[in-house]
């Protein structure tokens, strides 16, 4: 009888927690995004086209697609080379190196773009050669490029650290000794292991490259045309009082951000034997 009870309770309480989680998600995530839809199309659905096909949103479109483009197969690269010597080496200096990777999700946007102006702003420390050799980084594409790849680095990097040191370095070690070489260690028997994670890992990359707001603000000069993203295209729309246009802008961004986390839940779906057997490896 008690264990009935306590089944029954324990049934009870795990409806209620469900209950309660839809609802929060119901109220700020689902009701924004329906707004968000509800407001894009307000004026009907010629007025969204027009909206999301004018000169400056293709402009701005076009631009966070060229920088994610950029962003992403840079944290690519640098993720795989600081999870691998992470995971897989000892060295001096490795404890700030970890620390390092994760100095982005502390520190404001804001300060990041702050920090490459005063680096390669006209006045900053590397501003008058930049000048003297016809170079512009800030308020140009280069500099939202750099802010774009500060924001996103660990991305990739703390997929993989995790995955990586759990699996340890047994198999990399038998293939040292049968002879392999560092890069075909690496690409027949580091990278199988983590494939999975590591496109987990650029999806969620792509993400935040795309919806990057704060850094990229700083260092674009927000030049209709030219140096806005789609967020801060947003900005612009709702500032001069089109609602309808940033909200179909919005739209977009939102749709691109439910792509990506469409992308990652299929590969957790149809993969997820893989990524479990890649943790209890």
């Amino acid at each position: 009888m008690a264990l009935e009870s306590a089944n029954s309770e324990s049934r009870l309480m795990r409806w209620v927690l469900i209950a309660a989680a839809m609802a929060v998600l119901a109220l700020f995530l689902v009701l924004p995004l329906a707004a968000v839809l509800a407001q894009a199309v307000a004026k009907g659905w010629s007025h969204y086209f027009n909206s999301v096909t004018g000169d400056d949103t293709l402009s701005a479109v076009r631009l966070t697609l060229i920088v994610a483009a950029i962003a992403v197969p840079a944290n690519l690269v640098f993720g795989v080379c600081a999870s691998w010597a992470v995971a897989k080496f000892d060295f001096p200096g490795k404890s700030i190196l970890v620390t390092l990777i994760d100095l982005p999700f502390s520190v404001s946007p804001v300060i990041s773009g702050l920090v490459y102006v005063l680096m390669f702003g006209l006045q900053g420390w590397l501003g008058p050669w930049l000048r003297d050799h016809d170079t512009k980084v800030i308020f140009a594409v280069p500099g939202i490029v750099l802010a774009t790849i500060f924001v996103t680095f660990p991305f990739v990097a703390r997929e993989l650290i995790p995955l990586m040191e759990e699996q340890g370095r047994a198999e990399e070690e038998a293939a040292a000794v049968l002879g392999a070489g560092g890069l075909r260690t690496f690409f027949t028997v580091t990278l199988p292991n983590v494939k999975w994670a590591l496109l987990t890992g650029v999806l969620l990359c792509n993400a935040r490259a795309m919806g990057e707001f704060g850094a990229v603000s700083v260092v674009s000069g927000h030049i209709r045309g030219l140096t806005n993203t789609m967020p801060l295209q947003v900005e612009i729309l709702y500032n001069e009082y089109d609602l309808v246009g940033a909200f179909a802008v919005a739209s977009l961004l939102a749709l691109l951000a439910l792509v990506t986390l469409a992308a990652k839940n299929a590969v957790e779906w149809f993969h997820g034997d893989s990524l479990a057997a890649g943790r209890r490896h």
